[in-house]
């Protein structure tokens, strides 16, 4: 079993009364399990594993979502007064991702051994990143971890509604473009060749468009392997390159922030990932420099993370972020202004907040924009790909018609 794996325990027990109980346990081990039903008054009769069905239904998977409202459940708890252990049993055992749960239970586990909240949280790096669970070690050395897990929940809120903008925003034209490739397909494989054997019958050479439409329908009918193929390599060497060049990503990224329109909405969500990221980590008392390291990781792209990089190198050399952030020339003048009056004033974190709320509305604004902008475009876009292959298969026949 996998370190921090819980085993499902089916138990009966008797309370202080003597009646009897059962139930199920999530738990490390038999013993950590018999001493969780002591601890709650309880006097365990029989305790098993439970048996694994034959059929397992698959667990759904820990979304970024799932972490947030996590978060926040766990945040109002503690304000409220609930221990940290209880606190964890309550929301673990309330979650309705059965993965989600495991997790939960698993940290609450290495909490009641002794561990200090972010160390638990940290043998999760999958899920807890870097940035998480240095602000929870921040609340814990300063007592109020109650009010950074607020803090840590708002950051997590903004930054899924901001991720769920840019999705907004790139998901319609790539299905659109999906659906027309697809159409495209199934007129040249399926259509197409119905005309084609209509055309053998006129005696007479086709017109040029009409023709190459044709031999594209040829081409794929005989080669589909071989476009198949060479699309199957095309997706699997790329989807490699993502995940394993530094170099394909930041010329990736670089080449986003050069497309009209989505480039810029892509610079404004970095910017405003940046502000966010940053004004909660300095809120939260964690040193710049130290600060930046995470916050690199954050912006959600690669260029961006490398030029914080090289000013957490300047900052740490003494140079104001303000300078450094002018050197990087990937910043606007206003978001360098707004830092500049917040380290001269000591209230860079409010000044960030600031910054973060107004690109997270530019962004708002900008995909609603996009979208308006797009709906025309792709009707054209999908009218000339099928109105085209339309009027190719019918010019031979509007100029039969015009020779007779």
């Amino acid at each position: 079993m996998a370190k921090n794996e819980l085993t499902t325990f089916v138990w009966e027990a008797t309370d202080r009364n003597g009646a009897r109980m059962k139930g199920e346990m999530p738990s490390k081990s038999e013993s950590a399990a018999r001493a969780d039903l002591r601890r709650q008054g309880l006097k365990v009769v029989k305790i098993k594993k439970k048996p694994t069905p034959l059929f397992t239904a698959r667990k759904k998977k820990i979304i970024p979502k799932d972490i947030a409202i996590f978060s926040r459940q766990l945040a109002t708890m503690l304000t409220a007064g609930v221990p940290l252990v209880q606190a964890f049993d309550i929301v673990g055992r309330g979650h309705e991702n059965p993965s989600m749960q495991d997790l939960i239970l698993a940290i609450k586990a290495d909490i009641e051994g002794g561990n200090p909240l972010a160390e638990s949280l940290g043998k999760h790096p999958l899920h807890f990143d870097e940035l998480f669970c240095n602000l929870v070690h921040a609340g814990e050395q300063a007592g109020v971890l109650e009010t950074l897990l607020h803090k840590v929940a708002d950051y997590k809120e903004k930054t899924e509604s901001l991720k769920a903008k840019i999705k907004k925003a790139l998901t319609y034209p790539t299905a659109v473009i999906i659906v027309a490739v697809i159409v495209t397909a199934i007129l040249l494989v399926f259509v197409v060749p119905t005309f084609e054997d209509l055309f053998k019958g006129f005696g007479a050479d086709l017109p040029a468009f009409t023709q190459m439409v044709v031999n594209m329908s040829r081409f794929l009918r005989d080669q589909w392997y071989v476009v198949g193929g060479v699309l199957a390599v095309t997706i699997v060497v790329l989807a490699n390159l993502k995940r394993r060049s530094v170099a394909f990503n930041h010329g990736l990224d670089r080449l986003v922030l050069k497309i009209p329109v989505i480039g810029e909405i892509m610079r404004k969500a970095s910017i405003a990932r940046f502000a966010r990221t940053l004004s909660t980590m300095a809120a939260a008392g964690v040193p710049l420099v130290e600060a930046l390291q995470s916050v690199a990781g954050a912006t959600g792209n690669v260029v961006y993370g490398s030029a914080i990089l090289q000013m957490r190198d300047e900052v740490a050399t003494g140079h104001q972020l303000q300078l450094a952030m002018r050197q990087a020339n990937l910043f606007p003048n206003m978001v360098v202004q707004m830092v500049a009056i917040g380290e001269e004033s000591g209230s860079i974190d409010s000044m960030l907040a600031k910054v973060a709320d107004f690109y997270e509305e530019e962004v708002d604004n900008a995909v609603d924009a996009l979208s308006s902008l797009l709906e025309p475009m792709i009707m054209a876009f999908l009218g000339v790909v099928v109105g085209g292959l339309v009027i190719a298969m019918y010019l031979p026949i509007f100029k039969l018609g015009a020779v007779v």
